[in-house]
């Protein structure tokens, strides 16, 4: 009998606790993963409980919302000095959390608001989730969205669902995904971003903006696009934007677009308020209207006066379509102006200072500065210049080359004061002889990239070799050497060979036979053909000088020395003869 009243009691209790033990979770409240990370400073005490302020009307609806507390109209609840108002609040008091309906306000403390049409808040993480046109105010921007996450404890917002954020300075950002910082005013934007201004647009796959400071950086692909002009624009995967100074700093594979040109770099700075830019090694600079580049270790920039400059080992390259010009010196400068025959075009202008150098296939040249007009294909060489073409050799005071840029020919070449050329008789072998002129200024006309006249004016002198070629045996024998003085010498090449030299204004010109001319008489006292500096390859241009071992030829005296001892023997035997006086 005990028994049994004993088995009864136990069954009593088990139905009564079984009542009364309280579910960890309301069954009907199923929170999103955003609230399962308990914040680790957040408070969970009594005093921390989300506090219900103002209805209209509250009450239970068994059959709505699981049976918890529902308040309508004019909504108010309060947490940790932020409010929240809505049309309709279901509040799950167990949890701390309440789900927000119509016309939703969240005001935190720090003054900043949200409004959408539906949230979720749970005070013991203190995060809300905000729904459906959602907008997010603060001092500085607004951002809209269709979710919003935000967490109070560090003060973020996150959305992943495409958001447009609208900043107090005009500007307007476009993301998929971005979390913002709102008490240091950072925005983390992933994935491809836009920011559009009323002066450019920036477009990035990373990007980091302080609407505080109005910096920007960029961690991945990112293109700064004037909108004034679509082809300015600065490229860079890593980097800086100032939006305050409009100042650049790029890092890493970066490029600025400026006036058909291109910059690049390993570092790169650029202005788009002053129109200033800087590269730091290995910096390019690229004219592909000019079809021409310049390298160097530093370079600058000035975008509005449509100038550069580049420095540290600089060489130039101008691309041709058979050949390409290669040019180094201590410094490039490189400008365009406007074409005084018509005001809608530019032409480009190249200048070197110090140590120039000059390679192309068919020419060479060395001297201390160099001007070159691009766009007219007119080249100064200046201080102490020297020009090499084949067997052919020009040095003066200022040598002018004049070129056509559309054919890629050179139509002439001037030398303006003391011009001497020098060309070998023979290229095909290493006598010691040159055919040479001399005069104060010298005009030399190409055909087909090859010496065809050259012109010697003002105190004109040649030093020529006179051959006769025999018409059936095509033999040539030589002649011997003229010797000319006269106002103006017109020298004619066939086959880049000198073939004839007319002097003309009070001409005086002799032809003396081999025998009759001595080594010294055929070199004027100036000659220098200089072969040691003479570049051979593309990059001898790096070089001061090639100091290539100067060419040995073979001097050939020998016509002239038996002649001279003959003369002499002759001398000798002409001698009248002193009588020999005997001593009587």
């Amino acid at each position: 009998m005990k028994k049994s009243f004993f088995v009864v009691l136990f069954l009593i209790f088990v139905r009564i606790f079984s009542q009364v033990t309280p579910p960890t979770q309301n069954p009907g409240l199923v929170k999103d993963p955003f609230f399962n990370n308990q914040n680790p400073t957040a408070k969970t005490d009594a005093s921390k409980k989300v506090k219900h302020v103002h209805s209209d009307t509250a009450g239970i609806s068994p059959d709505k919302y699981d049976g918890n507390m529902v308040f309508s109209g004019n909504v108010q609840f309060e947490h940790q000095g932020s409010v929240l108002t809505a049309d309709e609040v279901v509040f799950y008091q167990k949890e701390n959390f309440l789900k927000a309906i119509g016309n939703v306000i969240l005001t935190t403390a720090e003054g900043n608001r949200i409004t959408a049409e539906e949230m979720e808040y749970d005070g013991n993480t203190q995060r809300g989730i905000a729904k459906r046109n959602v907008v997010l105010t603060d001092p500085k921007q607004t951002i809209k969205t269709e979710t919003l996450y935000y967490d109070k404890i560090p003060n973020t917002a996150y959305f992943n669902t495409g958001g447009t954020i609208y900043s107090n300075d005009g500007s307007v950002m476009y993301t998929k995904t971005a979390t913002y910082y709102l008490n240091t005013k950072m925005i983390d934007f992933v994935g491809r971003s836009n920011i559009e201004t009323d002066k450019y647009t920036i477009v990035s796959d990373n990007i980091k903006t302080n609407q505080n400071t109005g910096v920007s950086d960029f961690f991945g692909p990112t293109t700064i696009r004037s909108k004034e002009n679509y082809k300015q624009y600065v490229y860079t995967e890593l980097g800086t934007y100032n939006s305050k100074t409009g100042e650049s700093f790029l890092n890493k594979n970066s490029r600025i677009h400026y006036n058909d040109k291109i910059l690049t770099g390993d570092k790169l700075y650029f202005n788009r308020n002053t129109g200033f830019g800087e590269g730091n090694g290995n910096v390019t600079l690229d004219d592909p209207q000019q079809k021409r580049y310049i390298k160097g270790g530093y370079g600058e920039i000035y975008e509005k006066k449509d100038s550069a400059m580049i420095t540290d080992k600089p060489y130039a390259v101008k691309i041709l379509s058979k050949d390409s010009v290669y040019m180094s010196a201590e410094k490039f400068l490189t400008f365009q102006r406007p074409d005084s025959a018509n005001a809608l075009k530019k032409k480009s202008f190249l200048r070197a200072f110090r140590k120039v150098r000059i390679f192309k296939t068919n020419m060479q040249g060395r001297a201390d500065s160099l001007s070159f007009n691009e766009t007219d294909g007119e080249m100064h060489l200046m201080r102490k210049p020297i020009l090499w073409m084949g067997a052919k050799q020009v040095t003066g005071d200022e040598i002018r080359v004049y070129s056509n840029p559309e054919k890629e020919i050179t139509d002439s070449i001037r030398v303006l004061g003391n011009a001497f050329a020098i060309s070998k008789a023979d290229s095909l072998n290493l006598k010691d002889e040159f055919n040479q002129i001399k005069s104060k200024n010298m005009i030399v006309y190409l055909k087909d990239n090859a010496i065809d006249i050259a012109k010697a004016v003002g105190n004109a002198q040649a030093i020529t070799y006179a051959d006769d070629t025999n018409e059936k045996t095509k033999e040539v024998t030589r002649i011997g050497v003229a010797l000319s003085t006269c106002g103006e010498i017109v020298a004619h090449f066939i086959e880049r060979k000198l073939e004839q030299v007319d002097c003309n204004i009070g001409a005086n010109s002799d032809i003396y036979p081999m025998s009759k001319i001595s080594k010294d008489e055929r070199f004027f006292k100036d000659f220098n053909w200089n072969t040691r500096d003479r570049l051979q390859k593309w990059g001898d241009i790096f070089l001061d000088t090639p100091n290539y071992p100067e060419i040995v030829y073979q001097s050939d005296n020998s016509l002239f020395e038996r002649a001279e001892a003959e003369r002499k023997k002759l001398e000798e035997q002409n001698k009248p003869k002193t009588p020999v006086r005997v001593k009587k």
